[in-house]
């Protein structure tokens, strides 16, 4: 038996920002002499192209890659990103960010939220808490610079992500990809090819006439899900009693007067809510809505009378259902991306499922033995990790819907008044009894993300650790303000995101100012 025959076999079968994130790091990560790659995709299908705004973690994962910064972002159009902006979420003409970053100090070993709502408490002249957050001030600022690898400074302290067009972040990992092995097979399948007695793939046949066998199948065929939703017949878990919006209208438009701010702009609309994405070369534009609550017409008026230029296309409709396969690992089949599951994109979510995704299944991918067998072990592990992922996001963004005052409003009445996960239940009771925050070591989100979206939308802790008593309070209101003061002055010795790009990462078109 030749050399070949004895790697481990991989198809994935679509492209898209799921399938090549997908090869690019499999063939970084696994050994080449032991599995080999190949990827089915046709140009005859569109791709969704979600994630044009990112988490802070899409670094890591270029990183991982060797990807130079700079040449990924000239070639993605790409800008930087230090949070997320949210108006109108609880009442019109309210807005806060949920910062890529930390609030404050936790001086002592207490949690700094704990230490700030004791200076208030006390009648302090204490600065609203989103003043203590060095990525909120640069963002309002319209600033970037790298942050510092010094802990001791206040640049230490925010990360960031990205913005970029993601129609042009799968071709770059394509090109990178195929360039190190992974072979790119064009054109649509035509039937599944399955074992006698299992739950096994065992090849796909394509409209061509060419069967590509393989010993491990990745779905990464988009909503879909042609491979574990479609052959294996594997359920889906609707959650859209808990997240009603169920349409998309996206477009892009000309840069306008707001120019290269460093964050995605989230704003409530009367059925939904409405992104704004910053590129070098445009803006990415949508409405997420509830057809329960709106028309398709009215939601693509409201869309297009609040854009920052004129619009480059048409609107562009997406139909989706908020939720998740039963399992994302059946025998030896695996989901990736939207075959996987669909969270609305309100923090940015849609390519950080795919990465989790893409590391739990590398971590757990099965060996090359002789004889091929999937220890189902790994299958569930590998699913109890994405369910883990999941029902953790779906309760943070279901926080930003519950949190309003809205009040008159039908969408948003009814997601005042239902019921909620008990899981979601249980981190809101504990925020409002004393202000305590879920803490995760694995996975989404940070406890400041969930005290940006607790705090910026009105909900009000009747306590605080009380550890945070023991400390001198006239020493922590003036550690507080020396904080808000190395803020400021961090801030100001900064340069304009578009002043940064353009030394940087400039592409070929001209930046927006």
């Amino acid at each position: 038996m030749a050399e070949a025959d004895n790697k481990f076999r991989i198809v994935i079968l679509g492209g898209g920002t799921a399938g090549w994130m997908t090869a690019a790091a499999i063939v970084r990560r696994l050994p080449r002499e032991s599995y080999s790659v190949v990827l089915i995709e046709s140009d005859e299908i569109g791709i969704v192209g979600v994630g044009e705004a990112t988490l802070p973690h899409i670094k890591q994962f270029n990183d991982m890659l060797g990807l130079d910064e700079a040449e990924f972002m000239r070639a993605t159009r790409a800008t930087f990103k230090l949070g997320i902006e949210f108006r109108d979420w609880d009442r019109p003409g309210d807005r806060y960010i949920h910062p890529f970053g930390a609030f404050g100090e936790p001086w002592g070993g207490v949690q700094f939220q704990h230490h700030w709502l004791r200076l208030r408490e006390n009648g302090r002249d204490v600065a609203p808490f989103q003043s203590y957050s060095m990525a909120i001030a640069a963002a309002r600022a319209n600033a970037f610079a790298l942050p510092d690898e010094d802990p001791g400074s206040v640049r230490s302290t925010y990360s960031y992500a990205y913005h970029f067009d993601s129609g042009l972040y799968a071709p770059y990992l394509r090109d990178w990809a195929m360039a190190r092995g992974v072979a790119r097979m064009e054109g649509r399948i035509a039937a599944v090819e399955r074992g006698s007695q299992s739950d096994a793939i065992l090849a796909l046949s394509m409209q061509s006439g060419t069967r590509i066998a393989g010993d491990f199948f990745i779905d990464c065929s988009g909503f879909r899900s042609l491979l574990l939703g479609g052959e294996l017949g594997v359920g889906w878990e609707d959650w859209h009693h808990w997240l009603p919006c169920d349409r998309a209208l996206a477009v892009p438009c000309d840069h306008g007067g707001d120019g290269l701010t460093p964050y995605t702009r989230s704003t409530a609309q009367t059925a939904g809510w409405q992104w704004r994405i910053p590129l070098q070369h445009r803006i990415g534009n949508g409405y997420i809505f509830s057809s329960d609550f709106i028309s398709q017409d009215e939601a693509q008026e409201t869309l297009l009378a609040n854009l920052d230029g004129a619009p480059q296309s048409e609107p562009r409709l997406l139909r989706f259902s908020p939720g998740r396969r039963t399992s994302a690992w059946v025998g030896n089949c695996v989901a990736v991306g939207l075959a996987s599951g669909f969270l609305e994109p309100l923090e940015s979510t849609s390519i950080f499922l795919i990465q989790a995704a893409i590391i739990d299944l590398i971590d757990l991918m099965p060996s090359p033995a002789a004889d091929r067998a999937i220890d189902p072990r790994l299958a569930a592990e590998f699913n109890r990790l994405t369910t883990m992922q999941y029902e953790r996001i779906r309760d943070f963004l279901i926080l930003h819907y519950v949190a309003n005052r809205r009040v008159g409003e039908p969408l948003w009445d009814y997601l005042r008044s239902m019921p909620l996960p008990d899981s979601l239940g249980h981190k809101m009771a504990l925020f409002r009894a004393r202000a305590t925050a879920p803490e995760y070591q694995f996975g989404l989100f940070s406890r400041d993300s969930w005290l940006s979206v607790l705090f910026g939308q009105g909900l009000d802790p009747q306590g605080h650790d009380p550890l945070a008593d023991t400390f001198d309070l006239d020493l922590v209101d003036s550690q507080c303000a020396d904080f808000k003061s190395r803020i400021e002055a961090a801030v100001a010795a900064m340069p304009s995101q578009r002043e940064f790009i353009a030394s940087y990462c400039a592409a070929t078109e001209s930046v927006a100012a």
